[in-house]
């Protein structure tokens, strides 16, 4: 959470974890004063409950004031809330437009989204060369999922010679990240060096923490492997 102006920077997640509502109501001021950093926060909060009552419609439009005065997590966030009807319509064509402007800004999350939609075609026309470039900048920024798809160009030789061992380095990055396809890719590399116990740790936690969609697909192509212990993965709870 970015920490609100007037606050130091130790001393605001202190207030949010003892007294969220104190600090929602601290940002607020801050916020409608003007304050850039604290109308992101303030967008933040409302999105996610903390302090107050998630409020979709509200944050869409503290993103967009922060977005307007140039703060590019917050050009990132209006971009996922187009994306995804957060608090009010879908427009895919919109969200490209903030998601750019966000890379732009040098948000990593923003280059991850822009790469996205320009790989999948989602507001924007198809160009894998320039998702390429924009997946490649998220991942040198430290972002974790767009290592997962950047070592996908690398495994597949998409817009680039195919290198396995960049792939295998990237998504052993995306893994501890965090990412769960990562995750899954790391342990696919693990599983055919013989790393059978290393695969099962990391695989266990992607079972607990991924989309129910993914888990269950996952759990299908576990239940197909060779290897005794990932069968046995896929039938535990």
């Amino acid at each position: 959470m970015t920490a609100a102006r007037g606050q130091h920077n130790d001393d605001f997640p202190q207030l949010l974890r003892r007294d969220p509502s104190r600090a929602f109501a601290m940002v607020q001021v801050q916020a409608l004063a003007g304050d850039c950093a604290s109308r992101l926060a303030l967008g933040q909060m409302l999105l996610e409950g903390i302090g107050c009552e998630r409020n979709a419609a509200e944050a869409r439009y503290w993103f967009q004031q922060a977005a307007h005065q140039g703060e590019a997590v917050a050009m990132n966030m209006l971009g996922r809330c187009l994306e995804n009807g957060w608090g009010g319509h879908v427009d895919h064509a919109l969200a490209a437009v903030w998601y750019r402007e966000s890379a732009e800004h040098g948000s990593e999350g923003g280059m991850y989204n822009y790469a996205h939609l320009l790989a999948s075609g989602r507001g924007v026309s198809a160009d894998r060369a320039a998702a390429f470039h924009w997946f490649t900048r998220a991942a040198e920024a430290g972002h974790g999922r767009a290592m997962h798809s950047l070592g996908q160009y690398h495994e597949h030789g998409w817009e680039t010679e195919p290198d396995l061992e960049r792939a295998r380095e990237l998504y052993r990055r995306s893994a501890e990240k965090g990412d769960y396809r990562g995750q899954c890719c790391w342990a696919a590399v693990l599983t055919e060096q013989g790393h059978i116990d290393e695969a099962c740790e990391l695989l266990r936690c992607v079972l607990a923490t991924a989309p129910a969609s993914f888990v269950e697909s996952l759990r299908e192509e576990l239940r197909q492997s060779q290897h005794a212990q990932l069968r046995t993965l896929a039938a535990s709870t």
